[in-house]
């Protein structure tokens, strides 16, 4: 990207947060459930324009195939590990997110994202909340790599 392009796209995204800022919403949109998904991978967003994925992280490509079987054992990965915060279908409101500062994401429809490549997912699943100071714990040594191959497999159906 060059850097005009990476520099348009953060004013763009500044933008929207300035006239927010300016109408007094900001405290009432930018701490509860009214901006779900969009704040949180806003934030995710934004730092991966501003520093870029790890190396180890941006060429990374999912090497298993979506299947049937592959997709319901990310989603029993997701059950167990997820779903508690993000709730059963991705939408960020579980039960263990509610009192959450910032609120879990709401995840459906991100694997369709163009900014959701398979290094992006796996970094945000690796490394968890730690990069833009989220709650989300980091996953990359409590799942196999496998196991988190097979979360994005099912995060891309949601």
């Amino acid at each position: 990207m060059t850097r005009f392009a990476r520099v348009s796209t953060l004013i763009l995204l500044a933008i929207p947060t300035a006239c927010i800022a300016q109408t007094g919403m900001m405290s009432a949109m930018g701490r509860g459930r009214g901006m779900g998904m969009m704040s949180r991978s806003r934030v995710r967003h934004r730092y991966v324009m501003q520093h870029g994925l790890a190396p180890r992280y941006a060429g990374k490509s999912n090497p298993l195939v979506s299947t049937p079987a592959l997709v319901n054992q990310g989603r029993k990965l997701f059950n167990t590990n997820c779903a508690a915060c993000h709730g059963a279908s991705g939408a960020g409101d579980g039960v263990a997110g509610k009192n959450l500062d910032p609120p879990p994401s709401d995840l459906r429809g991100i694997g369709r994202t163009r900014m959701a490549t398979d290094g992006y997912l796996y970094w945000t699943i690796a490394e968890g909340g730690a990069p833009v100071n989220s709650a989300m714990p980091a996953f990359k040594n409590t799942l196999k790599r496998s196991e988190i191959w097979k979360l994005i497999l099912f995060l891309r159906t949601l």
